[in-house]
């Protein structure tokens, strides 16, 4: 038993360190969007703000969405590294449960299992919260959380609205940090990347 405490303090310890967002207690579970329609969810969106992940270290962040077959979309997610290269990854996602379609699962690798990508709200056209959670040895959870917008920016007014699908769900996104969707850093971005 003792050996399972040091292992998991040291697991959050690493997961701290590399600015993963830890809560105590299990994963929460947000209700998701209503009749949640992926076709019109495809295309590209911009990453406005998000909680810290340890897989996420740029800027200039987008993912684009696309029909890849029946129930499968696409994934192609795309940042820009501070030096100056440009991340790539590519994965699908599709709902685990058809009466649930807003409750997606992403996949990037074969042999790594899926990660949750909740669409608790969106307006097809214009933004998009999104939220996805891990349990950690059932004592701890990792908060994952988007903001997204079809725009490079978005309004502090339409921001406040957005946090309050997060906080009125008892998700904590004090940490949450902005995404640098400039057009003097984003524009020389290369596209076949």
């Amino acid at each position: 038993m003792q050996a399972l405490q040091v292992l998991s303090l040291a697991l959050l310890s690493v997961l701290a360190a590399k600015a993963q967002t830890l809560r105590p207690g299990k994963c929460p579970q947000p209700p998701v969007q209503a009749n949640f329609d992926a076709a019109r969810y495809l295309g590209k969106w911009y990453e406005i703000k998000k909680l810290p992940a340890v897989f996420q270290k740029g800027e200039c962040t987008t993912a684009t969405y696309s029909l890849e077959s029946p129930g499968v979309v696409g994934v192609l997610n795309r940042e820009l590294l501070a030096d100056n290269t440009v991340s790539v990854i590519t994965g699908y996602a599709k709902a685990k449960d058809p009466s649930e379609p807003a409750k997606l699962e992403v996949s990037f690798f074969e042999d790594s299992p899926p990660g949750n990508y909740w669409v608790l709200s969106t307006d097809y056209e214009g933004h998009s919260v999104v939220y996805g959670c891990t349990d950690i040895l059932g004592s701890f959870h990792a908060d994952f959380a988007w903001i997204l917008s079809r725009e490079s920016t978005l309004s502090e007014e339409k921001l406040e609205e957005l946090y309050d699908v997060f906080t009125s769900n008892g998700i904590d996104i004090d940490v949450m940090t902005v995404t640098n969707q400039s057009q003097e850093l984003c524009a020389d971005m290369p596209l076949w990347a």
